[in-house]
């Protein structure tokens, strides 16, 4: 879903005479997206299941916490994700400028560029990130592919949950998403109210546009599941908008 945010990568290889595709996935977010969220984890898990083999897994944490490229919110979680997953770990700090941050994106492409072929991203119908992943596969020479660009909100979410996937909302800054749903489980009852909440204020219900952002404690390609111990929650009155802080995280058997 944490990372909207991972980018993948992917570069053939043949082993025991069958091609198969190797991945290098970074996560990332701009404010419409969130690293480990339900959609890059559901982008990944769907590559998975189209046999690809992934490699890496890049994570750019932003020293702002109104970065316009990466998310803020829950970012350290990643490391047990990625141990969860079982895949490398490759960490850079942004400071979280427009548009230079683009730039950190870049430099650690770079160094992973001639070991994959492409970019497999989590966006739904997030332009603004889409365009700038874009701009970095080409410059790279890397192919771009957005497997759940434009599907539809309502069923994606539902495809998610019916799949396997806990989710838990981590941040909400949107009229009609109050304090209440900081830490809530995303479920089939969730979905219908926030069907409901969408119809009368009009935020996207996949989240885009940094409406909310969501983290996946577990999924069916998490080794472990992660179990949060202690968290608290940051809400601001003055303009409706907070966010989950996690405190203590465990990874635990299923």
């Amino acid at each position: 879903m944490v990372l909207k945010n991972r980018v993948y990568f992917s570069k053939k290889i043949v082993k025991n005479g069958y091609e198969n595709e190797s991945c290098c996935i970074v996560q990332w977010g701009e404010k419409e997206l969130v690293l480990f969220s339900k959609d890059s984890t559901y982008a990944l898990y769907t590559a998975k299941q189209q046999g690809l083999y992934v490699k890496y897994l890049v994570t750019i944490f932003p020293e702002r916490k109104d970065s316009w490229m990466f998310h803020h919110p829950c970012i350290e979680l990643t490391k047990l994700q990625a141990k969860s997953l079982g895949i490398s770990h490759i960490t850079r700090r942004s400071k979280g400028d427009k548009e230079k941050e683009l730039e950190d994106l870049r430099k650690v492409l770079e160094t992973v560029k001639d070991e994959v072929e492409g970019i497999v991203s989590g966006g739904v119908e997030s332009t603004y990130q889409k365009s700038r992943i874009d701009k970095v596969c080409k410059e790279l020479n890397l192919k771009s592919f957005s497997p759940l660009w434009h599907r539809n909100p309502e069923e994606l979410l539902k495809e998610e949950v019916n799949s396997g996937f806990e989710i838990i909302i981590s941040s909400v800054s949107t009229a009609g998403l109050d304090k209440n749903w900081l830490g809530r489980k995303i479920d089939m009852k969730a979905i219908e109210e926030l069907k409901e909440l969408h119809r009368k204020h009009g935020f996207h219900l996949a989240f885009e546009g940094g409406d909310a952002e969501s983290l996946v404690l577990d999924c069916p390609i998490f080794k472990n599941r992660i179990k949060i111990l202690d968290s608290k929650t940051v809400w601001d009155d003055k303009t409706s908008s907070g966010y989950l802080i996690v405190k203590k995280a465990i990874l635990v058997e299923k």
